[in-house]
């Protein structure tokens, strides 16, 4: 053999690597013959007398006898390749009895061979030659069909897994387990052999179909035997959990299928022991399709207990798993039909009666069956009814139905004595079975076959048995653990009773255990063994409640004893108390292995024929669907086998359970019955990984005391071939078998076997030779993991689930420590898992890969790292609470004083405590990490030192070996910590012992002192894991160490004091609350203490202590912890932060950066921090008195205090946007009351804080926007009263109205004056809605008093002196005037008595500025501005990436481009001043620049003034001074910024290649300028620069003021407009005055062709000059006048543009040509509102427009609207 290593894994030779050896029988001299093959055989499969091998690259080969090939052989034949399947990569092969199958790599299979019953999947032919493809076709069609993993084959039938872990099956029998497949006659339970005959069958289902009963279910591998089929399930979570909400309360978890019931007072019992969940359909009556999950029943049945019983006539078929009537076939699952017309209800029922508890006549009649059936037992079947027969069989596969509520009394021997109860027996069968009755019978169960008598004195046991029939697998749990014997031995022995039927001569023990095997193993109930408890549980389910319903059960040998008991009574006497709290049950799931490693948590599900016990359900009943074993539960199966007649599950424990056939031994044992699954016998010690069954003997493959696998073999000595031909009758005449499983002595010269296989008579397996190691290597890897698998499963089973049960437990340990081992155990059971599931993988690769790809240990070793590490944390937190001591006292009463148990499991010395025992027995796991690294290491020496192989291993070598020396670090923490509590002084333990606190170092050496102590004083510091413990006292005490203080090392900060000016060797500590120094005794001591506190602290933070997994050699820890970190305090002493609880960032013993601050009272501030106080942004929640309501500041909190721009939400529901300064309003704010709170646009709040103004009751509707002063209202401002319809403007001083001020109401009243005291006080102007003013005194609101005049709206006016409310009445003491001319109007003067427009909103400039960093108005540096500026962008940028959902891409991008400061020095271009708009344009429309803070609050004032109550006509003239103002004072912002921009008016040359903008100056002239022209120049502006800003966002209330104003003009003018528009467009130019010369005669049409034009008609409309109409209707859509004086001039270049290509000329208009056509031009354009236009235009154009070519347009337009109003139409 050929030595050498390579960079990857050894190529062996073909000689190495897959060897083949077949052989036959276990005789000690048989030589297995090899098979050779050119290529490693990577699979093998054995039929009757042939076999197929699968080598690598996917080529087939074939030998044996093949009957069905052309031409025939006359004998074996050698391995011969398949080359049907040349070109195809075949990943898998099976065999059948005469039959073969391959699956290729892309999902397709491959049949051929003998094809009589269809087990081919193809129809027609007797056998087929060669290899052909079998489609799964999915409901789709042809083009869909199902990949497929593998295949299994028996004798006349054949089953595929699919790649969605479905079975499909065809072929004939039962054993297909399809829906309508009936069972042949040979498989009823009376037949003797269970085999399918070929000709009595039925027609055979060649088409591949998917097996429904399994459906919805993972499905891992699938065994078929002769007539049996074995599927092994992933079990789906734990049954009765995911209940769906449209489940019933008694349906299964599952398939919400409706289950019997019976219930009493304390416990719930389903009973359905033949119940299984067909997720894919449901099943239908004999003859009707199958119906789909989901689809709505066509009838419905009611079983729960709160519902009526079924009728007593009712119709019923015989379910799975029950023998057929007579007349042969097993009939199809139960329906029930509807009750017949007319049938009366079952007697005993009242209509809507709902019982939980079973009906009286019922159990009585139930429990007398079953008495009946213990007394008759002895006198044999023949001589009974068909009803009797009908109770010995077995109930645990009938669905059963118990109602009623009546009392039942105790049965005498007389009822049961009485033939008059007769029809009583029958008419309780047919309640208690859903089983047809055969006609002319009472019975619905037909006669089950022979079985052994029973002696009569076994009617007590066989009371329990048929107890347990009823309630499934709970009784089997029961029984196993509780010697049902010894316990009614017990009852008879004490009551003076008979004892016979407990002897060993009785007879009936057999039949018993047997009887109670098939209950065990066929019951498929909804309730499963629970272990929620850490142990199952040993109890009878409540079936009847104790005291309520009891038995009585008269002995056959005397009538005049009887024993009263309830299955409750059994259960209280049967088995221990259990803890009190309920521990972690010992299985678990570990987090993120659910894909990678196999489950554990499986089912073995069975159907077929089981005349021979195949199934493993405890009887010899066929089943036609697959039912599942459930005795097999919880075993944990990874691999099942079926042989011809018997089966085999392989469990993840290395052991072997057997059920079926025996005749030859094939089950490895001799004990009976076989029908249930029992282990087969191996030596102690022999640890089974493999098994394969054939025709009547089995082969294991299985660890022994070396590396290398041993096999084992049980089952008949084959002779020869004839051996293969005898059949039945053969197997039953086999003399030569063996007892148990014996070891074949050749199997050491096969090498290392991988797997083996078996089929007729033969066996096969599949060796390796050790290349190099690695094969020797990865064996070892897979045997050491099952050898700790098995140890760990003896340490629960022995000492755990022990341990857990004992009585003492609870109270021994209390709360914690029980809590503690509570998870100490789970993590105990989360390693189990975790190393069964590796076991079975390791298992896995052996037989397919062998190679690195499959080794988890390698690929993913972080799940083995984590869950060591964890448990290694479990077991520390245990032992440093003192929990190994506290648990000694129930392991002596579990174990005895000498402990032999644990010394055997723990395999530690004798001598020692029974802590330290059990300390080393939940210590052994962490042993096996060393196991890992060295496996993994002998493993890496197979390979080069330079191959990606080696460095692999090696890597994941140094981590589990630095693992490990890490976890045994960790121990030694955790003993020298417990050793620690041991003598710690004092009382403090309680307090101070932690789960997770590990000691580090402590000063009781006197190595560390406290300066400044006083001279008595004992000071203690104690480093632990978590915390710096300082212990104080006096000296001369009794208890030394009187208080303690605890400092957190995640906030405490540690610095070296410098020794030059001191010779102490200090270390100042600080901590949020204390800062003290520590005072070491020598530099070493200084630096030791230092050092550990600084790692100490870092580990605590979870930065400092790299992963000792990942950890380098030369890799230390860091030599300080952060000073900036994030942790948690709750705070004591600070007064302010009481008992307050911080989390957030630290900076050397302050809160520094972002936070959230909690209070007890609910108070909560999340936000940033500086030193400890709230600064910066920030939000605050404060909860009120009222239950739910809080109050709430988000805004900039300066050194502890509300401070910058912020929102407060106040409980009585106010709500202030605004300024704060020191914690109060203070500077320009707007404070919202009652139900205007909601239209905030802020989110809803949750409160705010109370205001010194607020109250408790929610005040009026009310807004006010203005100036603050330390809480108060000061300054101009604008209230607007919701209530009475008010709005004022004007000055307020100390929450007063005090000053000039302006009050508009809804009723269009306007008043302007003084005010004084809140009220109008002084001279003022009142304004009415019909223009009548008065102008004089007032006294109180609305109230004249005192001199003045009323001017009437016509202009007559009074004059005198006046008293009174206006609108209540006047008294009038003048002169009344009336002018000669009625035209003349006296306008009234308003504005004068107003606050004028500059000193407007002084505090929101105010804020602008000091934004800017000035403290007044343009004082300070530009560049401090524009640093400011850029700090502040910058800091709103990064509060806002928190925020995505705020935070867009396109305001980040303009953020950034704001954030650079741009050049604001230097003389000023047309370059430089395009750039200062674009930066203007941006900043503006950022609200997080000052700028666009500024312009925000702008626009929100200017809404406020003059939006709602405040559109008022007589405001126009204030709003536009207002908007002035605020150019001039932007302006002068702008200007101090950019300081060589010009001033207003100023001039910037234009460039010669810029464009002429429309802010240009040009001649006075119409014309063109003239050739020696000046040069033209830009005009700085207020309003050409900030306007096209502003205004568009004012636009809305200003154009509002506009239309008020001149409401009476613009209806003249409309109504003009709408008549002049009637007239045709021929008509109105002539009646405008427009010469013939400007008609258009023709228009060009809307699709012109061939240049043709329409022709203008005296009837035509709104053609002429149609692109002019249209450009002069867009001044609507526009906002500024530049954009407005714009459309005008596109308009009349659009006339001339039309005259021109009329004219075809050149032409120069004259004002008396163009104005009539214009005026056309804007009556055609129908403005709406054109007079609001125009003044809009004249009162905010730009002076310098006023005189150019803009203004002479504008004029005209002026004059078109105002000749519009006064036109006549004659």
């Amino acid at each position: 053999m050929e030595s050498v290593k390579n960079s990857g894994e050894q190529e062996a030779g073909p000689g190495e690597r897959g060897l083949a050896h077949l052989w036959r029988g276990y005789a000690c001299s048989l030589a297995p013959e090899r098979l050779l093959l050119s290529r490693p055989v990577v699979q093998a499969s054995l039929g009757t007398r042939h076999g197929l091998l699968l080598v690598e690259g996917g080529q087939v080969y074939s030998f044996g006898v093949s009957p069905w090939k052309q031409p025939p052989s006359p004998g074996p034949r050698p391995p011969a390749l398949e080359p049907s399947l040349s070109g195809r990569r075949v990943v898998s092969v099976a065999t059948g009895s005469s039959h073969c199958g391959a699956v290729t790599e892309d999902g397709g299979v491959h049949m051929w061979g003998a094809n009589g019953a269809g087990q081919c999947g193809l129809a027609g032919p007797a056998s087929i030659p060669n290899p052909t493809p079998v489609a799964l076709l999915l409901p789709g069609g042809p083009a869909h069909s199902a990949p497929v993993l593998e295949l299994a084959l028996g004798h006349v039938h054949s089953l595929a897994l699919s790649a969605q872990r479905e079975v499909w099956a065809w072929g004939r029998g039962p054993q297909l387990g399809l829906l309508g497949s009936t069972p042949s006659s040979g498989g009823s339970a009376s037949s003797s052999g269970g085999s399918a005959s070929p000709s009595g069958g039925p027609a055979p289902s060649w088409r591949p179909r998917r097996v429904e009963h399994l459906a919805g279910r993972h499905v891992l591998q699938v065994a078929c035997g002769s007539t049996h089929s074995l599927a092994l399930v992933r079990c789906q979570g734990p049954r009765g959990g995911g209940r769906g909400p449209g489940a019933p309360l008694d349906a299964c978890g599952r398939c919400h299928q409706l289950l019997y019931t019976m219930t009493d007072r304390e416990d719930h019992v389903i009973i359905s022991d033949s119940h299984y969940c067909p997720l894919g359909v449901e099943l239908t009556e004999e003859g009707e399709e199958p119906r789909p999950r989901g689809a709505s029943p066509a009838r419905s049945l009611r079983t729960s207990p709160s519902k009526p019983r079924l009728p007593e006539g009712r119709a019923a078929e015989t379910p799975l798993g029950v023998a057929a009537p007579a007349g042969g076939g097993v009939a199809p699952p139960p329906v029930v039909a509807p009750p017949p017309a007319g049938a009366d209800p079952a007697p005993g029922v009242e209509d809507g009666a709902a019982s939980p508890y079973p009906h009286e006549d019922a159990v009585r009649e139930y429990l007398r069956r079953l008495s009946d059936h213990a007394l008759i037992e002895p006198l044999g079947h023949a001589n009974m009814e068909p009803s009797d027969h009908a109770l010995i069989e077995p109930l645990g596969h009938a669905h059963m139905e118990l109602s009623g509520d009546a009392q039942l009394e105790p049965l005498s021997h007389a009822h049961i004595e009485n033939p008059d109860h007769a029809q009583t027996q029958q008419t309780a069968t047919a309640e208690l079975s859903s089983e047809p009755a055969p006609p002319g019978h009472g019975s619905p169960l037909p006669a089950p076959p022979p079985g052994p008598a029973h002696h009569p004195g076994s009617a007590l046991n066989s009371l329990v048995t048929s107890c347990a029939s009823a309630v499934g697998e709970r009784v089997a749990s029961t029984y196993e653990a509780l010697s049902l014997k010894k316990m009614m031995h017990y009852y008879l022995s004490s009551s003076g009773g008979p004892t016979g039927c407990g002897a060993p001569g009785c007879g009936g023990g057999a039949a018993l255990e047997e009887s109670m095997q098939a209950r065990k193993s066929s019951s498929t109930g909804d309730i499963r063994a629970e272990e929620a408890e850490g142990r199952r549980r040993l109890s009878l389910p409540g079936l009847l409640s104790q005291g309520r319903y009891s038995v009585s059960l008269l002995a056959s040998y005397s009538s005049s004893h009887a024993w009263l008991f309830s299955p409750r009574l059994l259960r209280k006497l049967g088995r221990p108390r259990g803890p009190a709290v309920a521990l972690t049950q010992l299985g678990g799931c570990i987090p993120g292995s659910q894909e990678l490693l196999p489950p554990l948590q499986t089912e073995v599900w069975s159907w077929g024929h089981g005349g021979r016990g195949q199934l493993g359900h405890g009887d010899h009943l066929a089943r036609l669907q697959p039912l599942c074993i459930k005795s097999l539960n919880n075993k944990e199966v990874v691999r099942v086998a079926a042989g011809d007649h018997h089966s085999l599950a392989l469990t993840a424990g290395s052991q072997v359970f057997s059920w079926g056939s025996n005749s030859s031994g094939q089950l490895g044992h001799m004990e009976s019955p076989t029908t249930v699954p029992r282990l087969a016998k191996f030596s102690e010690g022999i640890r089974v990984w493999d098994v394969a069954a054939g025709g009547s003997h089995s082969v294991f493959v299985a660890d022994g005391d070396c590396v290398q696998p041993i096999l084992y073999y049980s089952g008949r000595q084959e002779q020869g071939e004839e051996g293969e031909e005898e059949g039945e009758e053969g197997e039953e005449k086999a003399g030569v078998y063996t007892q148990q499983p014996v070891l074949l002595p050749f199997c050491m010269n096969l090498g290392y076997t991988s797997s083996v296989c078996a089929g007729g008579g033969r066996c096969l397996s599949l060796s390796d030779r050790n290349v190099m190691g690695f094969i020797a290597g990865l064996h070892e890897v897979a045997s050491v993991e099952r050898r700790f698998y098995c140890r760990l499963t003896a340490i629960k089973t022995g000492a755990l689930r022990p341990l857990l049960e004992a009585e003492s437990l609870s109270p021994t340990l209390g709360a914690v420590l029980l809590g503690l081992l509570q998870t100490l155990v789970g993590g105990f059971s989360l390693l189990y898992t975790l190393t069964g599931q590796h076991s079975a993988s390791l298992t896995s690769a052996l037989r397919r890969g062998r190679d690195l790809q499959a080794l988890l240990l390698l690929n993913h070793a972080h799940i083995f790292l984590d869950a060591y590490r964890q448990y290694c944390t479990y077991l520390g937190n245990f032992h440093v609470m003192g929990g190994f001591q506290a648990l000694s006292k129930p392991a002596l009463e579990v174990f005895g004083k000498t402990l032999d148990p644990l010394l055997r499991l723990s395999e530690s010395p004798e001598e020692g405590p029974a802590s330290d025992h059990l300390m080393a027995l939940f210590a052994l796991p962490l042993g096996h990490l060393g196991e890992y690294g060295r496996l993994l290491l002998k493993l890496a020496t197979c390979y080069e030192v330079s191959s990606s192989e080696y460095q692999r291993l090696h890597s994941a070598c140094s981590q589990f070996e630095a693992l490990t020396l890490h976890l045994k670090k960790r121990r030694k923490e955790a003993e020298y910590t417990h050793h620690f509590w041991k003598s710690f002084p004092g009382k403090m333990t309680d307090s101070l012992r932690r789960p997770g606190r590990r000691l580090v170092c402590e000063s009781s050496n006197k190595a560390l002192s406290l300066l400044n102590a006083s001279r008595f004083s004992v000071n203690w510091f104690i480093l632990f894991s978590d915390a710096l413990v300082h212990a104080q006292g006096v000296a001369p005490s009794k208890n030394i160490f009187s208080t303690h203080h605890v400092f957190p090392l995640a906030t405490l900060w540690v610095e070296p004091i410098s020794e030059e000016n001191s010779e102490q060797y200090g270390l100042k500590v600080i901590s949020p609350e204390e800062t003290f120094t520590l005072l070491a005794c020598s530099p070493i001591e200084k630096a030791k203490w230092l050092r550990a506190i600084n790692q100490t602290v870092d580990l605590a933070l979870g930065g400092a202590g790299p992963d000792p997994v990942t950890l380098s050699p030369g890799a230390g820890q860091k030599a300080e912890p952060p000073i900036s970190r994030t942790a948690s305090y709750t705070f004591h002493k600070d007064a302010r932060l009481r008992e307050a609880t911080y989390e957030g960032r630290w900076l050397a013993g302050r809160p520094h950066g972002r936070g959230v601050l909690k209070w007890p009272d609910g108070r909560i501030y999340t936000g940033s921090f500086k030193m400890g106080l709230e600064d910066g942004y920030g939000e605050f929640v404060s909860p009120t008195k009222n239950a739910g309501i809080q109050e709430q500041y988000l805004g900039h909190w300066k050194e502890g205090r509300m401070h910058g721009a912020g929102t407060y939400r106040y409980s009585s529901g106010e709500v202030y946007e605004g300024s704060f300064r020191d914690g109060v309003r203070h500077g320009h704010g707007m404070l919202r009351s009652g139900r205007l709170t909601s239209s905030s646009s802020s989110p809803p709040p949750p409160g705010g804080r109370p205001s010194p103004s607020s109250s408790s009751s929610s005040p009026p509707p009310s807004v006010f926007i203005g100036r603050w002063v330390a809480d108060r209202k000061a300054g101009y401002g604008v209230y607007d009263d919701i209530t009475r319809g008010e709005k004022y403007m004007g000055v307020y001083q100390e929450n007063q109205r005090q000053g000039s001020g302006v009050i508009v109401t809804q009723f269009g009243l306007y008043y302007e004056g003084t005010f004084k005291d809140n009220k109008m006080g002084g001279t003022g102007v009142l304004v009415a809605e019909d223009d009548t003013t008065y102008e004089g005194e007032f006294s109180e609101d609305w109230t004249l008093y005192g001199k003045g005049v009323l001017t009437m709206p016509n202009g007559d006016y009074l004059e005198g002196s006046f008293s009174g409310e206006w609108g209540s009445g006047l008294k009038i003491s003048g002169t009344y005037h009336k002018p000669f001319d009625p035209e003349r109007r006296r306008p009234p003067p308003l504005g004068r008595l107003c606050v004028c427009a500059e000193d407007k909103w002084p505090s929101v400039f105010e804020e602008c500025w000091a934004a800017l960093g000035c403290m007044a108005p343009g004082q300070g540096p530009p560049s401090r501005a524009w640093e400011g500026i850029a700090v502040a962008l910058t800091a709103s940028r990064r509060h806002l990436q928190d925020s995505p959902e705020v935070m867009t891409r396109s305001m980040s991008r303009t953020l950034e481009s704001l954030e650079v400061i741009p050049q604001h020095s230097g003389p000023i271009t047309m370059e430089r001043y395009t750039k200062i708009r674009l930066y203007l344009i941006k900043a503006c429309d950022s609200p997080l620049h000052p700028l666009g803070r500024l312009l925000e609050v702008l626009v929100a004032v200017y809404r406020m003034t003059y939006v709602g109550v405040g559109a008022n006509r007589r405001l126009l003239p204030q709003a536009v001074s207002e908007i002035k103002s605020y150019l001039d004072r932007l302006f002068t912002i702008v200007r101090f910024l950019f300081p060589d921009l010009p001033e207003e008016g100023g001039v910037i040359p234009e460039t010669p290649s810029s464009p002429l903008p429309q802010e240009k100056t040009s001649s006075p002239g119409s014309g063109p300028p003239a050739p020696h022209s000046p040069r033209p120049v830009r005009v700085v502006s207020s309003s050409s620069l900030l306007l096209p800003l502003l205004l568009p966002r004012l636009y809305p209330p200003l154009f509002t003021l506009y239309a008020l104003c001149g409401e009476q003009e613009e209806d003249l003018y409309w109504d003009c407009v709408l008549r002049l528009n009637r007239q045709p467009d021929l008509a109105l130019l002539a009646f405008l005055g427009v010469l013939q010369k400007f008609w258009p005669s023709s228009i060009p049409v809307s699709l012109p062709l061939l240049g043709e034009n329409q022709q203008i008609l005296s009837t035509t409309k709104d053609a002429c000059f149609a692109s002019a109409v249209e450009t002069l209707q867009q001044i609507s859509t526009t906002f500024t006048p530049s954009d407005k004086l714009k459309v005008i001039q596109l308009t009349f270049e659009e006339i001339t543009q039309e005259v021109q290509s009329l004219l075809r000329a050149d032409f120069l208009w004259s004002m008396d040509d163009l104005f009539p056509v214009f005026l056309y031009v804007v009556l055609r354009a129908r403005i709406r509102n054109l007079g609001s236009e125009v003044r809009l235009i004249e009162d905010l154009m730009d002076p310098c427009l006023q005189h150019g070519e803009h203004g002479i347009m504008f004029t005209t337009l002026k004059a078109c609207y105002y000749q519009i109003q006064h036109e006549k139409i004659t």
